[in-house]
């Protein structure tokens, strides 16, 4: 490592925001210092935050156009896999690329979050036209998950950017900012994690296997979907009924 590298890369370590209550294992203990490794290159080379997300971007987007364009076979999967892993990692890196120097923008973080709901609201759906387009599948009622799934990220995604919007007006630090997450929480969160569904299309090329392993993560998506939202309702009710 260059000195410039290992000294980026020893300030990201020591500056690392805290580990939210609600972050999912792969994105705390893998992504997150996959992501530290690409911030300190990237900051070694110039590259902007900006430029970072746009990276990402690449990644996860040609991800998904291969998904559509070539057979369902079990290399097609890995590269797949790779990549959306690859894409998730350079997401993180943005931030950290932001921290070192010296803090991001308004539109940096207008840019990063665009890009992630772009990501959720296409990746289902191209997982829908894919295994039509190259699965025995076409036209069966099984084409109905990656559908449903599409609807609890969305939702989700959507339902954890305005409960922390609503919070920050009345004052309240998001859950990112005050931590306190601990490891058994973030394992049991693993089967919500955006990075183990990028792994799960290494078996793309075993249909079967791919479909239940897809289909488990969606009903526990859906479940943690159903229980976030209760929490959520009552959090932000406890704050109306504070200014009552």
């Amino acid at each position: 490592m260059s000195a410039s590298f290992a000294a980026a890369y020893r300030q990201l370590a020591a500056a690392q925001k805290g580990h939210a209550r609600g972050a999912p294992g792969y994105s705390v203990y893998v992504n997150r210092r996959v992501g530290r490794m690409l911030a300190a290159f990237a900051f070694h080379v110039g590259i902007t935050p900006n430029q970072a997300t746009a990276i990402s971007a690449v990644h996860t987007f040609t991800g998904l156009a291969l998904l559509l364009l070539l057979p369902a076979a079990w290399w097609t999967g890995i590269l797949v896999a790779l990549l959306l892993a690859l894409g998730y990692a350079w997401d993180s890196a943005d931030g950290q690329i932001a921290r070192l120097r010296g803090g991001g923008s308004l539109a940096g973080e207008w840019l990063d979050h665009f890009v992630d709901a772009l990501k959720i609201a296409s990746l289902h759906l191209v997982v829908l036209l894919a295994l039509q387009l190259h699965t025995p599948l076409a036209g069966t009622p099984w084409l109905l998950i990656p559908l449903a799934f599409s609807v609890v990220d969305v939702v989700t995604f959507f339902g954890m950017l305005l409960n922390d919007l609503l919070k920050q007006k009345k004052g309240v630090q998001s859950t990112h900012s005050r931590g306190g997450g601990t490891f058994l929480r973030s394992m049991i969160l693993l089967p919500t994690d955006f990075g183990l569904l990028c792994l799960v299309f290494a078996l793309w090329g075993w249909t079967t296997g791919f479909l239940a392993v897809y289909a488990v993560l969606a009903l526990i998506n859906a479940l943690f979907l159903a229980l976030a939202a209760v929490k959520w309702f009552r959090e932000i009710s406890a704050l109306d009924r504070e200014d009552g």
